[in-house]
């Protein structure tokens, strides 16, 4: 009887411990209640901000025009065929919990401005860093530590791999390329 006694407590322990947690994310302000809609969270991996894809090419053209390091970037890539979608991750299910990809439920099909920043590259990836503004006076915040669009990785290499390239620019390993003054495309919050 003793051994059931402390199942349950430390069960109950445990419970506690993780209501606490979810009340510190409520305090802090780090969650937005889902609207009344409907939805099937078990099946959304993301949340994103979808940019569109003529919008981002174009800007990518723009910059080739007046940085020569970025038209060499762009000389030998096929970026009409390897830029097919862009996007801002806000949270990932993976990475950040379910919590952290529902909160933006309240955003869903909002359009959200996304100020492109800088543009950073290797010979492995290249992304645009990315500024994510606000809706209804409400700013959005990625949960990412760098929130950016992907726009390029070389063969065999992930979309993940963008992430790095903060630290590889900071070791001499990539080149940023600032946008002054930034970039602002509209895009769509959306779950994937």
């Amino acid at each position: 009887m003793v051994f059931c006694s402390s199942v349950v407590k430390v069960t109950f322990d445990f419970a506690v411990k993780q209501v606490l947690e979810q009340l510190k994310i409520v305090a802090k302000g780090d969650y937005a209640t889902p609207s009344s809609e409907k939805r099937k969270f078990g099946n959304i991996v993301f949340a994103a901000v979808t940019l569109p894809v003529k919008d981002v090419k174009n800007l990518l053209d723009s910059l080739a025009q007046k940085n020569p390091k970025v038209e060499g970037l762009l000389k030998d890539k096929d970026m009409q065929n390897s830029l097919k979608k862009a996007h801002v991750t806000l949270a990932h299910k993976r990475s950040h919990g379910v919590p952290a990809v529902a909160s933006y439920g309240a955003y869903l099909q909002r359009d959200v401005p996304v100020g492109l920043t800088a543009l950073l590259f290797s010979d492995q990836s290249a992304a645009f860093e990315a500024s994510v503004g606000s809706v209804d006076g409400e700013k959005i915040s990625s949960k990412n530590q760098w929130p950016h669009t992907t726009i390029w990785t070389g063969p065999g290499v992930g979309q993940r791999e963008a992430n790095a390239l903060p630290q590889l620019y900071s070791e001499g390993k990539a080149t940023r390329v600032d946008i002054n003054p930034p970039v602002t495309i509209s895009g769509t919050l959306e779950f994937y």
